[in-house]
């Protein structure tokens, strides 16, 4: 990868203790969901999206991303996407957590860009350029994609109010809560006060979720509510489920 700065970060450092064994020897976001690695759904619709540069964070098994994707994705007829690595793993021994990762990473990306988790499936979702365009111009800091609540999260974890912003909902509000989707567009100033310096050069892991939450009760974090296909690919059955054909759980 070049020294221009990546717009999409793709999160691929954890070690998937929920499916294992089938993670003892496969990073989770490379095991194959309808004939293709989980990774290589987002970086198609990255493709599809005119974007050219993808940064993905790695650390569980990360030697094998040299291979699977590689240092470029290429499905044609679209020009290939070229495919940086911040590798936790090397650096620091482990995954340094979401917020973390993505704070170890700021220096390879743009002063706005996308982040999702590589381990969901969202064949659908489309990172569109007007989303993006509208997000830069817009004063929030953060905008997430929020999603209907899957049966193993049926308490969810956000609101969304009538005007569009994420509520960080306190626990006796009888609100609708969705659940976040791990898809985002974030702004490199949504992480300059989380207490860690950009680069992380310490390693210092960290959560994203407290980071949300009070970006939610500042007003800094709008929301889209996202009705395609979404799966957390989090476990042996829902990846059975989903390569069976039938409904994922």
């Amino acid at each position: 990868m070049d020294s221009a700065q990546a717009q999409v970060l793709l999160l691929a450092a954890g070690r998937g203790e929920r499916m294992r064994p089938l993670t003892d020897h496969t990073p989770k976001p490379l095991l194959s969901v309808q004939g293709k690695p989980l990774l290589q759904w987002h970086l198609e619709a990255v493709q599809r999206a005119g974007m050219r540069k993808v940064l993905i964070n790695t650390a569980w098994l990360e030697e094998q991303f040299a291979q699977t994707p590689g240092a470029l994705f290429d499905a044609p007829p679209l020009p290939p996407v070229a495919i940086g690595y911040s590798r936790e793993g090397l650096d620091f021994g482990a995954a340094l957590e979401t917020a973390g990762g993505i704070v170890r990473a700021l220096p390879l990306l743009e002063p706005v860009f996308w982040v999702a988790a590589g381990d969901v499936y969202a064949p659908e979702f489309a990172f569109s350029p007007h989303d993006f365009a509208r997000f830069a111009a817009s004063p929030a800091l953060a905008h997430i994609w929020l999603v209907a609540n899957p049966p193993h999260n049926p308490g969810g974890d956000f609101g969304l109010s009538d005007t569009g912003y994420a509520r960080n909902l306190p626990p006796h509000d009888s609100a609708p809560r969705y659940t976040f989707s791990t898809i985002a567009l974030y702004k490199q100033a949504f992480f300059a006060d989380c207490g860690i310096p950009p680069g992380n050069p310490a390693g210092i892991k960290a959560p994203l979720a407290p980071l949300l939450r009070r970006g939610m009760d500042n007003g800094a974090v709008n929301a889209t509510l996202y009705a395609g296909t979404w799966v957390d690919v989090g476990t042996p059955a829902r990846l059975a489920e989903l390569n069976s054909g039938d409904s994922p759980l």
